[in-house]
Formats: C-alpha cells, structure tokens, sequence
C-alpha cells in the first residue's frame, strides 16, 4: 500500500520556493516509490549525550534533506552528504550536520540526506530503497541549483561507512532505473569523497552487517557483485577521494585499494590517502593521523573545483 503526503507535498513546494539555510525538507513531493505503509513502524533517535555516545536515526519512514546553503563566498560547489552506521542507523551528527558546517566553511552548500534505511517492513525491494532517495535527492539539487546558487556541473556526493557505500553506489549505479523518473535530469555526482566506505560486498572485503542490512542474509551472486561497487566502475565513474585507516578492523582498508584500482584502470582521476591510525567511525577526527583528513580533502577540493 503506498500513502501519500499533502502536508509534506506543501512543506516541498514551500521549501524549494524559498529554501532558508538548515531547512528541512522531504525528498518526495507525492509518494515514496516501493513503500508499503506499517503504522506502527516509526522514526526514533539515540543518543547524543555526549562526544562519544553519538547520535543516532533509526527507521526512517519518510527521507528529507536538510540545507546547508552558502549565502556569501560561496564557491558554487554543493555536496550531498550521506551518513554512514551499517544501513541500520544514521550517524546523522557526526557523520552529517557537523561535516555541513564543515563543508559552508569553505564556501560548499551542503546537505545533509536523511535516507531510508532498507526493511523489508516498509520497503517492497529494500535493497533499492537508499539508492532511490539519494538518486532523487542529487536530481533535487541540480533542479533547482540557479535557484540556491549552485553550479549544477559542481555538486559531489560525500559519504561515510555505510554512507560511502551508498555514495559509490550513486557514482555507479546513477544511471540505473531504480524509481519511475521522467525528468531528464542526471543523478550522476560530479565527484565523490569517500570516507572509511564500504565498496565491496564480496566476502573478505565487505562489512559483513552492512551488506546483510541491505540484501538479507542470503544473497545470490548477482545481487552481492550489482553492490559491490568496485565491479561497477567504468569511464563515466566520478573522480573520487578516498579516506581510510590501515587499522579499520570493521570495513578493510582494502576496500578504498579495491575502488582506487578500478578508477585508475579506467583513467578516473582519484586520490587516496591511508591513515595508520583512527580505526572507524571518527568523523572529523579524534586525534591521531587521520585527523587531518578534512585537511587533505580541503586541498583536494580547492584543486578539482577550479577546473
């Protein structure tokens, strides 16, 4: 059964109309593709008591986007932000509002994508739903990017962990027909900045969690190589940025080498930088090598938004 949204339709039209900065707003303006209604099946939220309880979103039922827009300085360049926690929960804080004030700090419109996270409760082919919201979102931004001051041909797509996954699965599977879309309108990121991501679901890379979250735990062959983002590489993939740290126990650092080979292989400009230390799930930082990750990526985008 599919439900539709007036209010949240007028919330849109009012949003998109006259956009504010950190205004949220919903991804689809009538009804969500593949959603079957539970009543009972509602969004929650944990933690956030402290700097290492972290705060997260569970069961989303209805994905947003929150703004972050430059209003002065601004560089033209905007960034769909996709936080990371195993497509069970979303890092939304650290992993999302925070890297948004981060990113307006360099003159970067930001936001910050509260998506869907895959149940088969609320969800006829769960393993589509993240990829139809973050398609949709990144079709959002370039529609309405003269109205929000952005150059449509300089918005990238940043993700962590779980969030990175569904980052590279935008650069790969931008131009797979997830939802019915009769816009025209290109989904394909123009970069990516992939954090400590999960790429592969091939066994000996993936994050074992991540991957049964998304496809169950039996997925055939076909479902596990389609998602396992290394194999979907080609000559169109964006130029990527990757961050990882060699003593992530929980997603390989193998899996950035993984997606660095491929891009490489196809002459896809990408630069990856392995930290001896961080482990997983730092966001900004927490003191060590890694922490001055955003430093690397500030550079690398100075870089690549100026050609």
């Amino acid at each position: 059964m599919k439900q539709f949204y007036p209010l949240l339709i007028t919330s849109l039209l009012l949003s998109l109309n006259g956009l504010q900065a950190q205004e949220e707003f919903p991804v689809w303006e009538t009804q969500i593709p593949g959603q079957i209604f539970a009543s009972d099946f509602k969004e929650y939220t944990r933690g956030g008591n402290s700097e290492s309880d972290v705060l997260r979103v569970y069961q989303v039922v209805e994905p947003t986007l929150k703004a972050y827009l430059v209003s002065e300085e601004a560089t033209g360049a905007a960034v769909l932000i996709c936080p990371g926690g195993g497509y069970q929960f979303l890092a939304i804080d650290h992993e999302g509002y925070q890297i948004a004030e981060w990113l307006n700090s360099m003159g970067i419109s930001a936001f910050v994508l509260k998506s869907r996270l895959p149940d088969d409760q609320i969800m006829e082919d769960k393993s589509l739903g993240p990829l139809q919201d973050a398609q949709k979102a990144m079709r959002i931004l370039r529609s309405n990017a003269k109205k929000w001051n952005i150059d449509p041909n300089k918005i990238g797509v940043l993700g962590f962990s779980a969030g990175g996954h569904l980052a590279a699965s935008l650069s790969t599977l931008y131009d797979t027909k997830v939802y019915p879309d009769d816009t025209k309108v290109s989904a394909r990121p123009d970069f990516s900045i992939l954090i400590y991501p999960v790429i592969s679901f091939q066994e000996g890379l993936t994050h074992g969690g991540t991957r049964n979250s998304l496809l169950g735990k039996a997925p055939t062959k076909d479902q596990i190589n389609h998602f396992s983002n290394e194999l979907q590489v080609n000559g169109e993939t964006p130029p990527a940025l990757l961050i990882h740290s060699i003593d992530d126990t929980a997603v390989p650092v193998e899996n950035s080498l993984a997606y660095a080979k491929q891009l490489k292989k196809y002459g896809v400009e990408v630069e990856l930088h392995a930290f001896a230390d961080g482990g997983h799930g730092y966001g900004l930082g927490r003191g060590g090598t890694h922490s001055i990750w955003n430093k690397n990526a500030e550079n690398w985008l100075a870089v690549f938004l100026k050609k």
